[in-house]
């Protein structure tokens, strides 16, 4: 029998979905279903054109821009997909379940993006996926998810503790609010202002964004059903070390922004990322009731909103434009 707990047990039985008791995450899956797609299907031929002719209009710095974000994404997508495994274990609610088999294939496919991204290119594969450990600002980030991730694969690890489900609450947050929800989105706001000259990479960038807008809403919604069942567990100690957590993943990203953006893009400058990453780890803390807030709260990239145009993409199986039918996800996000 079902009941309505999010963490059950240490191991997950039959995925009884109904009757429903988290209809939330059973919504979310639905969503992600009718927002399927495949990168393959996104013509790559203009950002062809201009990556392999050095006389384009793509600067250096632009493609420098380019090798770092995929750089990054190469090697986040796969510490994302081994982090869903590990968390997959120990949230043993169906519903959840469902959404959380559905976004695994989702990081498949944003693995593909990546492959076909650089196939279509030509780029050194060697130097986009060994980026994570060749680049220094990108390394700093991994091993800052690593670090906090990695307890959940330790043999014997259980959540019958309290300390045990702290360490699991600490996970989810540094998987879902940290990584899919802060670490990505410097990356998206500079390929995304590159749209005009790489529309194919932007292309994939948007449905990318919209699969991981999703992705952040369920774990956003998980965490605060966790923070209401186990109150005991999540004490305002516990909320200062999520925070401090929040803390060192804002400079961190702010330093990759430095990094990616020696010399600043189309009247893109590292100094923004700043205010962006504040105003993006300010919703990411308020969707949670936590207390924090950094003092600037503006986005200085009000644009991105119309680059990524949520009412209308392609249906690639019709070649048609539809208008799907829940974007608010993306809405809050930017």
């Amino acid at each position: 029998m079902k009941t309505g707990n999010i963490l059950e047990k240490e191991t997950a039985g039959v995925n009884q979905i109904l009757p429903h008791k988290h209809k939330w995450a059973w919504d979310l899956y639905e969503q992600a279903i009718r927002n399927n797609w495949v990168p393959t299907e996104v013509t790559m031929q203009k950002d062809v054109q201009n990556w392999r002719n050095v006389k384009s209009d793509l600067s250096e710095d632009e493609r420098l821009v380019i090798k770092r974000c995929l750089g990054f994404f190469a090697g986040s997508e796969s510490l994302v997909a081994n982090n869903l495994m590990s968390l997959a274990k120990f949230v043993t609610d169906p519903e959840c379940r469902q959404y959380m088999a559905r976004q695994m294939y989702e990081e498949c496919l944003h693995n593909h993006t990546i492959v076909y991204i650089c196939d279509s290119l030509g780029l050194d594969i060697n130097e986009v996926y060994e980026a994570y450990r060749n680049v220094s600002s990108i390394k700093e980030k991994d091993e800052f998810l690593m670090d906090i991730t990695t307890d959940l694969n330790r043999q014997g690890f259980s959540t019958d503790s309290t300390e045990g489900k702290r360490e699991l609450f600490k996970a989810a947050f540094t998987y879902w609010v940290i990584c899919e929800g802060t670490f990505f989105f410097s990356g998206f706001a500079m390929l995304l202002a590159l749209s005009d000259k790489i529309p194919g990479i932007a292309e994939q960038i948007q449905y990318t964004l919209r699969d991981e807008s999703l992705h952040i809403k369920f774990g956003s919604t998980l965490l605060t059903k966790l923070k209401a069942q186990y109150p005991a567990v999540w004490t305002k100690s516990f909320e200062k070390e999520l925070t401090d957590i929040m803390k060192k993943a804002v400079e961190l990203e702010i330093k990759y922004a430095q990094d990616v953006l020696p010399r600043g893009i189309l009247g893109l400058n590292s100094t923004m990322f700043v205010d962006y990453m504040q105003f993006i780890a300010n919703r990411r803390l308020e969707a949670l009731g936590m207390q924090f807030r950094y003092e600037s709260d503006t986005n200085p990239f009000p644009w991105l909103s119309e680059v990524i145009d949520l009412k209308k993409q392609k249906n690639f199986f019709e070649t048609r434009v539809t208008d799907y039918q829940d974007d608010s996800a993306l809405e809050d996000d930017f």
